[in-house]
């Protein structure tokens, strides 16, 4: 689940109850599996803030090296490997661009 917070920055809400590590990989840090860790929150609850650039992104969650689909986002699409989420981030023109 993804919220935009007042301040601008995108909050990563995933729930995953018995793992021991999840991040969230995407277009906006190269699919890198480790660029941006989740906290454990509690209670299978895993949470991420961070500045987002304007534009469309595709991103995903890896939960112990098993990736998964937000589809609580602004969408879905198929991608290479399965299905990615969306995220709009910014103006409409700063998407569309």
């Amino acid at each position: 689940m993804i919220t935009v917070l007042p301040n601008g920055h995108i909050e990563f809400s995933f729930f995953r109850r018995d793992v021991s590590k999840v991040s969230i990989v995407g277009t906006f840090n190269d699919w890198q599996p480790d660029a941006i860790p989740m906290k454990n929150v509690g209670n299978g609850w895993w949470r991420a803030r961070f500045h987002v650039p304007d534009g469309l992104h595709q991103f995903r969650y890896v939960a112990d090296n098993e990736w998964f689909t937000d589809f609580a986002a602004h969408g879905i699409e198929y991608g290479r490997w399965g299905m990615n989420s969306l995220l709009m981030v910014g103006r409409p023109e700063a998407i569309a661009a």
